[in-house]
């Protein structure tokens, strides 16, 4: 059946069209081929070897380099009520689009059928979530989260979390990691709505859905490999971090060393 919508992708003769798609296909044209050979070959797997080796990596850092862990004595409020509220609000929908993200994925694997259709509305609905907190979240934390050449100290020591040793860390009120974090979970955010937009209501020709395609499972290799980098980080790598974004509180000890320019700037206030 043609969707009225959509004259574009489904007003001529699809059959036709379908021959593009085939890898080395001697009809092939613009991104018909690089799309069928991805999507059909090396997303999914892609996908898979970020889900098992970056936990794998992590476990490996946990276990050679370990936890660290500060003094919990004096607390300095690092953020407010409202900076907690609009994180939790734009970080509960954006890890339920990258699980529900996966579970289509892999959906072939999973059965398919009415989960993976479930976990497709899913998708959308949080998808309009995450658009109204994420933006607010940008505005929120856009100034800093903009880079600073103390950043590329941070970068060049890994933010210390290779060794054991405790010194102060080149870092303001967010490290290198965590504003690289902010960007892509931003901006990437943003694209994948984008993206996803263009294709959940095809309103496009076939090579541009094609390129929405490819762009949106590229942006979601690098958002994955680094939401779990940022899990690892707040739950397991420092003790007791999560619970600067849940009470707002930071003990002194763990921002004198890990945020040493924000600890600064604290103390001449």
């Amino acid at each position: 059946m043609q969707n009225p919508m959509n004259t574009k992708l489904y007003g001529g003769p699809e059959v036709e069209a379908i021959k593009d798609w085939g890898v080395n296909s001697p009809n092939a044209t613009g991104w018909g081929e690089i799309f069928t050979l991805l999507q059909g070959h090396y997303f999914a797997t892609i996908f898979a070897v970020i889900v098992i080796l970056v936990p794998l990596a992590f476990l490996a850092h946990f276990i050679v380099v370990g936890q660290k862990k500060f003094s919990h004595g004096r607390k300095i409020k690092v953020f407010s009520r409202y900076n907690i509220i609009v994180h939790w609000c734009a970080a509960i929908p954006f890890v339920i689009l990258c699980l529900t993200g996966l579970v289509m994925v892999f959906g072939d694997k999973l059965g398919g059928g009415g989960f993976v259709r479930f976990a497709r509305d899913v998708h959308g609905i949080v998808t309009i979530l995450f658009a109204i907190f994420g933006i607010l979240m940008f505005l929120m934390w856009v100034k800093p989260a903009l880079f600073k050449l103390y950043d590329i100290k941070w970068l060049m020591i890994m933010g210390g979390y290779l060794s054991k040793e405790k010194r102060p860390i080149p870092a303001g009120k967010f490290n290198a990691g965590q504003k690289m974090w902010f960007w892509v979970c931003t901006l990437g955010g943003f694209m994948m709505i984008i993206s996803g937009v263009f294709m959940f209501f095809q309103f496009s020709d076939i090579e541009t859905l094609r390129i929405m395609a490819l762009v949106h499972n590229v942006i979601g290799f690098l958002i994955i490999a680094l939401l779990i980098t940022h899990i690892y980080m707040a739950v397991f790598a420092i003790e007791g971090a999560l619970s600067s974004i849940i009470d707002g509180n930071m003990g002194e000890e763990e921002i004198a060393i890990l945020h040493s320019y924000y600890y600064q700037e604290i103390n001449k206030a």
